[in-house]
């Protein structure tokens, strides 16, 4: 695995909760989904996405519903517990102040004057 997708996995959790706070989704469609909306920034492989749904699923922010579509196939839709959306509401927090932070020293410039240690 390459550095950019280390720095990409902590946002798993964030991104699924915030999808199914819109509306069920199944695994696959949420794998093609954040792929589609991150113009394929963003792609999780479904094998690593179902072991982040199943330990969410274990921590009590969603869970999991079968429903038949069609004539013989069933599919695992997802939902999101309102566990989960105080959950979504804290990594957003998390994520709006850490992006912030890291913003703030990408900004920054020394001035003249500034003792820089070697």
């Amino acid at each position: 695995m390459d550095n950019k997708s280390n720095f990409r996995r902590g946002s798993v959790e964030l991104l699924v909760l915030h999808l199914l706070n819109q509306k069920d989704y199944y695994g696959y469609e949420l794998s093609q989904t954040i792929k589609e909306q991150s113009d394929s920034v963003l792609n999780i492989p479904v094998g690593s996405l179902y072991p982040a749904l199943y330990k969410l699923i274990d921590s009590g922010y969603i869970s999991d519903y079968k429903k038949q579509v069609g004539r013989r196939l069933i599919r695992v839709y997802y939902h999101i517990e309102d566990s989960g959306i105080q959950r979504l509401s804290t990594l957003i927090e998390d994520y709006n102040s850490t992006v912030a932070a890291v913003q703030q020293v990408l900004n920054y410039k020394p001035k003249n004057g500034d003792i820089i240690d070697d």
